[in-house]
């Protein structure tokens, strides 16, 4: 077992474009299970790489995420964003009950339903940065779609949505000096959800938080806490990531022609064109919420010992080349294997058809709206987030 000493020091702070992390291709392919050191929280983690571990540690039981709860764990943000009662701090089977009640409002007849609103939605969006005098895709199409189609499936009030996600944003910076905006923005967050719950389990209405307020699975129903917390995170975890995909994946399509020219001339190949680039795209900075081993376990020729912190990173995963051959490459036409992007085992992002939907909706009409489209400055111009656990482009002017 490697010793405290070997640890590599992990910022995990790497933002340029859409350029991988040098530090996380080098782990991948030098130490695939490594002891690492975050910028905050206490002691060492490992850190699993390859996509045959990773798949492993979030299916295998012995791994548990319940167990970080109350622990101050490694971790990229001063504040840790999760709070005990999310369902991303369970194990089954308490995190299957969870799941399965809100699973429902992620139905495939549901999403299906809700495409149309989000068509209307993309329509109107891309009728207004036609008529702007500074046509920008992030700030016309993928910052405010997502955020729309979040609050209309959860119901939040009109004058509430910027608030939120302003507090959502607070929680996701990675500086030192936030940490006190973070707790902040974290308490609000959660004051505000346990407000709204309580009122639409008095008064329910036709949204998910009230499906969710009166879903039964047997006897079971979401006690007040559970269901404040769900709704909050399915507001933070609805939008943050749909916005920046939709971003990075403009910005592929915009500064690889080859793309752009194969998903023009061929529409039907935009689908899976979209699961090969989200495979690509190094979406995030780092890891996430790590698991605790809850008993000695030999894994990739590594013990892990009880009570260790493990984490796992998706974004090595979907470049591990005995996954994924020639894994650095966007290949349109790879051998359908299913990716990292939305997560893996329990943890599974519940809401990936809906973001799968946005992404597809939004791109179809982008493209078809805009066949000349490209970028108005040159992409070494393009200024990219650096502040917060995500990799997205802030702005994306553009013309056609």
């Amino acid at each position: 077992m490697e010793t405290a000493e070997e640890a590599w020091s992990c910022p995990f702070d790497f933002a340029q474009a859409l350029e991988f992390d040098p530090q996380l291709r080098r782990l991948l392919e030098e130490r695939p299970i490594a002891r690492i050191r975050m910028s905050y929280g206490e002691g060492e983690a490992w850190l699993v790489t390859r996509y045959e571990d990773v798949r492993t540690v979030t299916t295998d039981r012995r791994f548990s995420r319940s167990a970080v709860a109350g622990r101050d764990f490694p971790r990229m943000t001063p504040e840790p964003i999760v709070q005990s009662e999310a369902i991303n701090l369970m194990d089954p089977p308490a995190s299957s009950r969870l799941r399965r009640l809100v699973a429902k409002g992620f139905a495939p007849a549901h999403v299906a339903r809700m495409r149309v609103r989000t068509e209307r939605v993309v329509d109107e969006l891309l009728t207004s940065m036609a008529g702007s005098e500074e046509p920008d895709l992030f700030a016309h199409l993928a910052s405010p779609l997502p955020l729309h189609t979040i609050c209309e499936v959860l119901d939040i009030p009109e004058p509430d949505r910027l608030r939120l996600r302003q507090n959502a944003l607070t929680m996701m910076n990675i500086g030192a000096a936030g940490k006190e905006a973070a707790i902040r923005a974290k308490a609000e967050l959660r004051g505000y959800f346990t407000e709204l719950t309580a009122r639409r389990r008095r008064a329910p209405g036709t949204d998910l938080i009230s499906s969710l307020a009166t879903a039964r699975e047997g006897a079971d129903l979401l006690d007040d806490d559970e269901l404040a917390v769900m709704a909050m995170v399915l507001l933070i975890t609805g939008q943050d990531t749909t916005t920046y995909e939709i971003a990075n994946l403009c910005y592929l399509l915009l500064t690889r022609e080859e793309l752009m020219t194969a998903v023009r001339e061929r529409p039907e190949r935009l689908p899976r064109a979209v699961q090969e680039m989200l495979r690509y795209i190094p979406f995030r900075k780092g890891v996430g919420i790590p698991r605790v081993a809850t008993e000695d376990v030999e894994l990739g020729g590594v013990t892990i010992r009880a009570g260790e912190m493990v984490h796992v990173s998706y974004l090595t995963a979907n470049r591990d080349a005995e996954k994924f051959p020639d894994p650095h490459t966007v290949d349109l036409d790879r051998p359908s294997v299913p990716h990292m992007t939305f997560g893996w085992g329990a943890h599974h992002c519940l809401g990936a058809p809906l973001a799968e939907m946005e992404l597809l909706a939004a791109l179809e009409a982008l493209l078809s709206r805009f066949p000349g489209l490209r970028l108005a400055v040159p992409a070494a111009d393009v200024r990219w987030n650096t502040t917060s656990i995500w990799r997205h482009p802030l702005a994306l002017p553009v013309r056609w």
